[in-house]
């Protein structure tokens, strides 16, 4: 008797799915259970389906395709559907696929079983309630693994994964370093129970190592058949007590990466409702994998291009303390045009009035853009900044120098090609070590920072030209200030400043305060600080201080001069230069002195300050040919603080007290310092002349003298 005689008398038909022409053969038998005439018969794919209830075919579908990718068989309860839209019966669907490369071929049998009762669903594997939960799961597994970061992270989430109904409680993720398995994390075991599996050959009859070679998943539902299956490495597994192992290929690009494994303390039969949640967690977690080591190679490259371009601070400069960080922003490859760079210079202390202790250049800058190209860009301009340095150039010609290098290669044939030309900001120091003295050239970059042995903190306005790269002939003026013993001077980029919806403005402000509420002298943590606290706390998906929400590379640059026996007397002080051409800085002149008196106890007093020395400024820009220089200082007297402003020029006329009328637009200055001031004079100078004035603070002020 023939095998379809036979199958049809117990009331089973056979099909053939062929999915690479997409015609379905059914004997006789198996076209009477699809409601067709009971004859041999070769379908579209179409006129099946229709025969089918819609959900029981999506569901059929799922299953089908989770035994082709583990070549198991495909089970499940079907709806048939007459041409009006009625269920006339439920059959059983068991089949097996032949692969054959892309394409396979469904052969199995239909048998007709108990009716479910009208109004209801069939009975298929997945219930409403399990597949909401399964879905629930799913989507959550999902989001979960595709914010995970690391190798770390990824094996940390896949280990907190709860699945519906069926959760594991023992895991283990193994890669493949050439013919070897290697266990690249584990969780619900001890520490060092992975030696024996962490060096395996691919060819051991284990279940990883059988999952790797084939890429198909192995269930093992009882321990009798893993024993049966694995007799050589079961005593491996035996130890560990579990009842069930799901063992899954982790397969991305087509090509399998290694297996994970899922064993659990209760029987599982790994339904193929449990297969599919396995397979498709499997996939996220190879895909997560994936990513994760792209992204940690993409952060060593990143990591050894900082190296290279970054200098070592290590200790060696006398009399100084460094610190400097240096973030790029997410993503990519994690490089950027910002740089910083600390050169020895030739010679020793070229300024007068120090002891021969040598001096170095301070460099830091903000290439445009953050991209690879910005980096490289970034890395010939250090070379050349550097080499113009070590020549022995002063600040201004280093820097002019600077800018006529990069306009050469940035506005060459190729410019349009990568981006067009592209500029810099930059900013330049030179530090005597003996005397403290430092020259700065600007190239609009940020103005750098004071820290004073008190805690306040100044911003100092130094003078500056263009950005470098924009015009090849621009100056740039040289500042000169002088950092006491004790002092703290900051340069950073805008990212420092800009990070987190602030301007330059309100950034600095926010900075300021950081620095002035620093305590001690550690500048490492003073580094770290200012960093931590510009990203903000960590975010719940990574592991370390910083926030992954970064708007532009940042750096910063802290140098500290060793406090000596005078540092605790020393008055806090401000200079600058206020030229002929720049009246536009008066009104920095009168934010210094604000800066420098924001702990005055008294504020009418403060306004009479910032009031005089506008007067005196101007008075030196209006009546005479040269530059004003200001001195501002605090220090200490016998009962309060004391405040002394002196503005001096290169002028030999002194000023004369006079008497305007009511309508005058002048001739006031004196007259005010007169009445607002404690004390005031003019003093010849052997070039010029000084105007000054005093104010004492009140003793009953918060910031006086103890």
């Amino acid at each position: 008797m023939r095998t379809e005689d036979v199958l049809a008398a117990i009331a089973t038909g056979l099909w053939r799915w062929d999915n690479a022409s997409g015609i379905v053969s059914l004997d006789a038998e198996a076209a009477r259970l699809l409601g067709l005439p009971a004859e041999p018969a070769r379908l579209s794919e179409a006129a099946v389906r229709s025969r089918f209830h819609p959900v029981d075919w999506n569901e059929i579908d799922g299953v089908v395709n989770l035994a082709v990718a583990e070549g198991t068989l495909a089970e499940a309860r079907l709806r048939i559907m007459d041409e009006h839209g009625r269920v006339i019966r439920t059959v059983r669907s068991r089949s097996k696929p032949l692969v054959d490369g892309n394409d396979y071929q469904l052969v199995g049998t239909l048998q007709e079983v108990a009716e479910q009762l009208p109004g209801t669903a069939a009975h298929t594997p997945i219930t409403g309630d399990w597949r909401r939960s399964r879905e629930a799961f799913l989507l959550d597994a999902g989001r979960a693994l595709a914010e995970a970061r690391s190798t770390a992270e990824v094996l940390r989430v896949a280990a907190s994964l709860s699945m519906p109904g069926f959760s594991p409680d023992g895991l283990a993720v193994f890669g493949v370093a050439g013919e070897r398995l290697t266990v690249i994390g584990h969780h619900g075991h001890g520490e060092g129970d992975e030696g024996p599996f962490s060096s395996m050959s691919v060819d051991t009859d284990y279940p990883a190592a059988e999952v790797v070679r084939t890429g198909r998943a192995i269930y093992l539902p009882t321990p009798e058949e893993y024993l049966r299956r694995f007799p050589m490495t079961w005593p491996l597994a035996q130890r560990f007590g579990r009842r069930s192992w799901a063992f899954v290929p982790l397969v991305v690009a087509g090509r399998t990466m290694g297996a994970w494994m899922a064993a659990f303390k209760h029987p599982v039969a790994f339904t193929p409702d449990e297969r599919s949640v396995l397979t498709t967690v499997a996939r996220m977690l190879a895909q997560a994998l994936a990513r994760a080591g792209v992204a940690e190679s993409e952060r060593e490259l990143s990591l050894g291009l900082q190296r290279t371009m970054m200098p070592a601070l290590g200790p060696g400069i006398p009399g100084i303390r460094i610190a400097a960080r240096y973030v790029p922003t997410g993503g990519g490859l994690q490089v950027g045009g910002d740089w910083y760079d600390v050169i020895r210079l030739p010679g020793g202390s070229s300024r007068g009035g120090g002891r021969d202790a040598g001096r170095i250049a301070l460099v830091i800058g903000d290439v445009q853009g953050h991209d690879v190209r910005a980096a490289g860009l970034m890395g010939q301009l250090r070379i050349a900044l550097r080499a113009y340095a070590s020549e022995g150039h002063r600040p201004d010609a280093v820097l002019s120098r600077a800018s006529r290098f990069l306009y050469g290669i940035t506005d060459g044939d190729d410019a349009a090609e990568n981006g067009g030309p592209r500029f810099a900001t930059c900013l330049y120091l030179e530090v005597d070590l003996g005397t403290g003295t430092v020259d700065i050239a600007r190239a609009g970059h940020p103005d750098p920072a004071v820290r004073m042995n008190d805690g306040t903190v100044l911003l100092r306005p130094t003078a500056g030209g263009l950005p470098l790269g924009i015009d090849p002939d621009g100056d740039y003026p040289t500042t000169r200030l002088t950092l006491d013993p004790g002092e703290t001077l900051m340069i950073c980029t805008d990212g420092l400043l800009e990070t987190g919806g602030h301007d330059l403005d309100s950034g600095w402000e926010r900075v300021r305060a950081l620095l002035e509420s620093h305590e001690g002298d550690d500048l490492e943590r003073l580094a770290d600080g200012l960093v931590e606290a510009v990203h903000g706390p960590g975010s719940h998906h990574t592991t370390g201080p910083l926030a992954d929400r970064r708007e532009d590379d940042i750096a910063v640059l802290l140098l500290s001069r060793r406090p000596d026996d005078t540092t605790r007397e020393a008055p806090r002080r401000t200079l600058m230069t206020i030229a002929q051409a720049e009246p536009e800085r008066i009104a920095e002149a009168r934010e210094q002195i604000r800066q420098l008196l924001h702990d005055w106890s008294d504020g009418e007093q403060l306004d009479s300050a910032v009031l005089m020395v506008s007067e005196m400024v101007t008075n030196v820009l209006v009546h005479t040919d040269g530059d004003a220089l200001l001195v501002a200082e605090v220090a200490c007297g016998k009962k309060s603080r004391r405040l002394r402003v002196e503005v001096s020029d290169t002028s030999d006329e002194l000023p004369h007290k006079r008497h305007p009328g009511e309508m005058a637009s002048s001739g006031r200055g004196l007259v005010l310092m007169e009445l607002l001031a404690d004390a005031w004079g003019v003093d010849p100078r052997g070039e010029g002349k000084a105007i000054w004035f005093e104010l004492n603070e009140p003793p009953t002020g918060d910031g006086c003298c103890t």
